[in-house]
C-alpha cells in the first residue's frame, strides 16, 4: 500500500474513532450545559493550536517539507490559537465574546481545510512531517469533531441545547 494511502487511512479511521468520542462522551456533557459553558472547554482544546508552529522548525520537519504548506498550517493554526483565546477571555461580554467564538470557528475550520488542501496542492508526503506526523493524523481530526460541536452549539440560540 503506498504511504499516502496509509495517511490517508490513519486520518480517516482517526476521524471517525473522533466523531464516536465526541456521540458518546463530548456532546452529552456540553448539551446540558449553557451555551457559553459549553463553547469553553472546546475553546481551551483549540488554545494549544500554537502547536502549529513547529511546522516552522527544522529538526521537527523535515527540510524538504513544502514551505507553502508549512507556513500556511503554522500561522493558520497560530491565528486559531489566538482567536481561541481572545474568544475565551470575551465570553462574558455576551454577545461580543459568541461574536469572536463565530469567527474563530470559522476562522479554525477553514485553516484545517485549507492545511489539508496546501498539503495536497504541495505534494506533501507524510515522511516529510517528521515528528508533527501524530498532528493531521491524531489532532486535526478531533479539531474538526469540534468546531462541528461549536458550530452546533453557536446556531442553537437557546440555554439548553438539544439532544
Amino acid at each position: 500500500m503506498p504511504t499516502q494511502l496509509y495517511f490517508f487511512v490513519s486520518v480517516a479511521l482517526s476521524l471517525v474513532a473522533w466523531s464516536m468520542v465526541a456521540k458518546r462522551y463530548m456532546w452529552p456533557k456540553l448539551r446540558d450545559r449553557q451555551r457559553v459553558e459549553s463553547l469553553r472547554p472546546i475553546l481551551m482544546l483549540h488554545s494549544f493550536r500554537f502547536f502549529g508552529l513547529a511546522f516552522l522548525m527544522p529538526g521537527i520537519v523535515s527540510a524538504a517539507l513544502p514551505a507553502a504548506f508549512a507556513k500556511a498550517a503554522a500561522y493558520g493554526d497560530f491565528g486559531a490559537a489566538i482567536l481561541a483565546l481572545l474568544a475565551l477571555a470575551s465570553l462574558r461580554a455576551g454577545r461580543i465574546g459568541i461574536a469572536v467564538a463565530w469567527i474563530f470557528n470559522i476562522w479554525g475550520l477553514i485553516d484545517l481545510l485549507n492545511a489539508f488542501y496546501e498539503g495536497n496542492a504541495s505534494g506533501l508526503l507524510p515522511g516529510q512531517l517528521g515528528a508533527m506526523y501524530f498532528l493531521p493524523t491524531l489532532v486535526v481530526p478531533l479539531l474538526l469533531v469540534t468546531h462541528v460541536l461549536a458550530f452546533r452549539i453557536l446556531v442553537t440560540r437557546t440555554s439548553q441545547l438539544p439532544a
